[in-house]
């Protein structure tokens, strides 16, 4: 799942609850790097929710770092968009 803020950040996570207690950071960047995260988003259909403040939090995070828990409820959101956007493209 990709994240996207205007000012060209973005932050890639991977939630498998059968292997981990929360999601977790698998790319951030800016710029360039941001820009890649999201076409490779979009190569792979992956749905895309911009939230800037969120972006922005996640970012400082590291790589394979997992979520903090106050941030639980409004990574969960994300994860609901995504579902959502998925059972409507007909996905699993």
């Amino acid at each position: 799942m990709k994240y996207k803020q205007h000012h060209h950040k973005a932050v890639a996570m991977r939630y498998d609850q059968d292997r981990e207690q929360a999601p977790k950071v698998t790319a951030t960047g800016k710029g360039n790097v941001a820009e890649t995260i999201i076409q490779k988003a979009n190569e792979h259909n992956v749905p895309i929710q911009e939230d800037v403040s969120l972006v922005e939090v996640l970012s400082e995070l590291n790589i394979n770092e997992t979520i903090p828990e106050e941030l639980y409820q409004a990574v969960a959101e994300v994860f609901a968009f995504i579902y959502r956007t998925d059972q409507s493209l007909g996905g699993e």
